[in-house]
């Protein structure tokens, strides 16, 4: 069993954003993969979808919440499908990374992302996945600016592959598990 957590700010206005790529990204592995819609889960603050990849069991979470506040429905998503940090799998956008790069780390600072130390504390540990989605632009954009803007013109077509790949790496982590994964999509 793999719990995905997908982190983005919810409703309309934030659709879209870069800071919305893991949660959007997660959207994108629902349709891809036949998962049911997500379902609103009112006890864990989050839209919830369930289904197998392969033969291996996997949750969706996106959280309801605000950015800073994704622990409120990481903690109790982890006690709810009885899964240890190990099997958490953090999809989040990071400024560090040019748009088109995706990589999977285990263990890492947060580096400042909000909603990245929001689970380590509901969890009390930095040892879970994540899936970091580049978002930066060839002429770097201080994070707080680029966190808001969307994806514009050349953007929409690489962050479409990068999905892609992101899902593809979902995928090889059920199959193979994390560790291969990083090393075949970090590569």
């Amino acid at each position: 069993m793999y719990l995905f957590i997908g982190l983005g700010n919810p409703g309309p206005d934030c659709a879209g954003t870069r800071h919305n790529i893991g949660r959007e990204t997660l959207l994108a592995a629902v349709r891809k993969l036949g998962f049911p819609a997500p379902a609103p889960s009112a006890k864990l603050q989050a839209l919830v979808a369930e289904g197998k990849i392969g033969k291996e069991k996997a949750a969706f979470v996106l959280p309801e919440t605000f950015m800073n506040k994704s622990g409120n429905a990481a903690g109790p998503a982890a006690k709810f499908y009885k899964v240890k940090p190990k099997q958490i799998v953090v999809l989040h956008d990071d400024a560090d990374l040019m748009l088109g790069a995706t990589k999977l780390s285990f263990n890492k600072s947060s580096n400042g992302h909000k909603g990245v130390d929001a689970i380590a504390r509901a969890l009390k540990t930095r040892e879970f996945w994540r899936m970091r989605i580049g978002i930066q632009k060839k002429r770097r954009v201080p994070a707080e600016k680029l966190v808001l803007e969307k994806f514009r013109g050349n953007e929409e077509a690489t962050a479409k592959t990068m999905v892609k790949k992101s899902i593809a790496a979902i995928e090889a982590i059920t199959d193979m598990g994390p560790e291969r994964a990083m090393n075949q999509y970090n590569a």
